[in-house]
C-alpha cells in the first residue's frame, strides 16, 4: 500500500535514476523546467532557499579565509574572450608538444569559451562596434581589473570571490542542477606573489572544500586531473567528484593552480621588496549547483528528498493535531515555534486544515528533516511526537525542547553521512584482473554497469588512452588518497602507491 501511494505521488523508485531524479527535482518544488529555453530552468522559493544556505556556507568559509566578495559585470566584450584564445590555445599547444609556453609563438587557434558564449552582438537596433559576450567564467574580466589594482607586494596576497550567474551554450542533454545553461555559480580568485604562497592557497581550497562537503554530507573522491583532462591555462587542477546512484561521478568542485601564465598575459605583475618588477601566481577555485544536484540524488529515497539539516529551509515543521478540540494546540505550537527559532533552528507551522496523512507526504517530499505533532493529550502529557526524516519515530518533553530538537538534527545528519559513506563503498571496486598483449588490454571479467573502478596506475598518457579505450570509462585522475603498501601497476606492473579510478562521469 505504501509503494502505492509513492506511485501515485508520482514518485518512480530510486532505483530507476534516471527517471527519479528529474521527477523529485519538480515533485519537491526546487524549480521549474518549463521556461522556454533549454537548460534555464526557473527557481522555485524553496529550492532557491535551499541554495542559498548552501550559499551561506561557503561565504563562512570566505569569511573565515579572509577572502572578500565583490561583484563584476555580466558582460565581457570579444576582445578579452580573444585574449584569454589566444593564451589558452599557447598554452595548450605547449603542453601537447611537451615545451615551455615561452617556446611558443601566440598561435591563432580558436580555444576556450569561444563556441560555448551566448554573444551580445546588438544594443535595441544599433550593432555594437565590439560584439559581447555574457560571461562563462571569470578569468578574463577580473584579471584585467587585478592588471589595474595591483602594484606591489603590499597589494598581495589578492583573495577574491563572487556568486554570480554564468552562462554556456550546452549541446548535451541538461539536467537540473548538473549540466544547465545558466549556471548558478562561485568562483574564487587569488593573486600572490610566488608559486609557493600560491601553492598554500590550493592546500587552502582543498580544505575549505571538504568542510563544505562535510556539512553536505557528501563524500566524495579528490583527484589531480590528467593532463589531457586539466584546463588548459591551469598548470593542474584538483577536483572533487561525488558518486552519484547510478554509479556515475559528479564534479562539484575545482581548484587550479596557474602559476603566472595568465598574470604574464594580462600583465599582472608587482614590485617586489627589492624595487624588482615580478609577475603574479594566481588560483581559482570553482562550485556551482551542482552541489544541489549531488545532495538531491545522493540523499533522496523513494519517497522524495532528504535535506542534510544544514541546508534545510524548514529544519522542523509542526503539525497541530486536533485543533478544533482545543485552542491551547496551536497557542502551544507558537510558543514551540518560538523557541526554537531563537535558537536558531528553522521552524514553520502547518495548520492548513487537511488530513494530517497529507501533511506527512507533503513535508517527507521535501526533505523537511523533522515532523513534529503536537495534540491535546500531548499537551496533557507535556511532550510532542517527531519523525525525522530518516526514519523512527520519538516521544519528546516539552522541557528543554530546542535542545532535544539540535541533538536530532545532529543524529540525522550522522545518519546521512553514514548512508552516504556506506553507497560510496558499496559503488566503488577493485578493477578486474587483465592481461595486456601488443598493446591490447583484456579483463579477466566484464565491467559492471554503475561501478567506479579503482586500481593502482603508474603508467604514461599511452597507457591511460588504452584503459579509457577498453574500459568505456574515463580516467578521474591521481586520487589524493594513495595506497598504504605499494601494488603492482595494472599497466606497467611497477609497484607504486598510487591510486586511480575510472567512472562514468556527468
Amino acid at each position: 500500500m505504501k509503494d502505492q501511494g509513492r506511485a501515485k505521488r508520482g514518485i518512480p523508485p530510486k532505483s530507476e535514476f534516471n527517471s527519479w531524479y528529474p521527477a523529485i527535482v519538480e515533485i519537491a518544488d526546487l524549480v521549474d523546467k518549463r521556461y522556454p529555453i533549454k537548460g534555464m530552468d526557473v527557481w522555485k522559493p524553496y529550492g532557491w532557499k535551499t541554495m542559498s544556505l548552501i550559499d551561506s556556507i561557503t561565504r563562512s568559509e570566505m569569511e573565515r579565509t579572509d577572502h572578500l566578495e565583490y561583484r563584476f559585470p555580466l558582460l565581457v566584450p570579444e576582445d578579452l574572450l580573444e585574449k584569454e584564445n589566444r593564451l589558452v590555445a599557447k598554452l595548450k599547444a605547449a603542453r601537447d608538444a611537451g615545451v615551455d609556453p615561452s617556446e611558443l609563438r601566440i598561435g591563432e587557434e580558436d580555444a576556450g569559451f569561444k563556441k560555448e558564449v551566448y554573444w551580445v552582438k546588438h544594443g535595441g537596433e544599433n550593432k555594437l562596434d565590439v560584439p559581447m559576450f555574457l560571461r562563462p567564467t571569470s578569468e578574463t574580466p577580473m584579471y584585467n581589473m587585478f592588471s589595474l589594482w595591483v602594484r606591489s607586494h603590499a597589494d598581495l596576497p589578492l583573495k577574491t570571490y563572487q556568486i554570480v550567474n554564468t552562462f554556456r551554450y550546452e549541446t548535451k542533454q541538461t539536467r537540473s542542477f548538473i549540466r544547465v545553461r545558466e549556471i548558478h555559480f562561485f568562483e574564487a580568485h587569488t593573486v600572490h606573489k610566488d608559486e609557493e604562497t600560491a601553492t598554500k592557497q590550493i592546500e587552502e581550497d582543498a580544505s575549505i572544500v571538504q568542510n563544505i562537503l562535510n556539512k553536505l554530507c557528501l563524500p566524495n573522491i579528490i583527484s589531480k586531473r590528467p593532463l589531457w583532462d586539466t584546463f588548459p591555462g591551469a598548470w593542474y587542477t584538483t577536483a572533487a567528484d561525488v558518486i552519484m546512484p547510478n554509479g556515475r561521478t559528479l564534479q562539484v568542485a575545482t581548484y587550479h593552480h596557474y602559476r603566472d601564465q595568465w598574470a604574464k598575459s594580462f600583465d599582472l605583475s608587482y614590485e617586489d621588496e627589492n624595487g624588482d618588477n615580478q609577475f603574479c601566481h594566481q588560483t581559482t577555485f570553482g562550485m556551482s549547483e551542482r552541489l544541489l544536484g549531488a545532495i538531491v540524488g545522493l540523499h533522496g529515497d523513494d519517497s522524495g528528498l532528504i535535506l542534510p539539516p544544514a541546508v534545510s529551509p524548514i529544519q522542523v515543521v509542526i503539525m497541530p493535531i486536533a485543533t478544533h478540540i482545543s485552542d491551547d494546540v496551536l497557542v502551544y505550537s507558537n510558543k514551540i515555534k518560538k523557541d526554537l527559532e531563537e535558537c536558531g533552528i528553522r521552524t514553520k507551522i502547518d495548520d492548513r486544515n487537511i488530513r494530517p496523512g497529507n501533511k506527512h507526504y507533503h513535508w517527507e517530499i521535501k526533505g523537511v528533516p523533522i515532523r513534529l505533532e503536537i495534540g491535546p493529550k500531548d499537551i496533557s502529557k507535556e511532550q510532542c511526537i517527531i519523525s525525522l526524516r530518516t526514519g523512527g519515530k520519538e516521544i519528546l518533553p516539552l522541557t528543554d525542547l530546542p535542545s532535544s530538537i539540535l541533538s536530532s538534527l545532529d543524529i540525522i545528519s550522522e545518519i546521512l553521512g553514514k548512508r552516504a559513506n556506506a553507497s560510496y563503498r558499496e559503488m566503488v571496486s577493485q578493477l578486474p584482473n587483465s592481461t595486456i598483449s601488443d598493446g591490447t588490454l583484456t579483463f579477466k571479467e566484464p565491467l559492471n554497469e554503475g561501478i567506479v573502478y579503482e586500481f593502482p596506475f603508474d603508467g604514461n598518457d599511452a597507457d591511460a588512452e588504452i584503459l579509457e579505450k577498453t574500459s568505456g570509462l574515463t580516467l578521474l585522475g591521481e586520487c589524493e588518497e594513495s595506497y598504504k603498501e605499494p601494488r603492482p601497476c595494472i599497466m606497467t606492473g611497477k609497484l607504486t602507491t598510487k591510486k586511480q579510478h575510472l567512472a562514468k562521469m556527468y
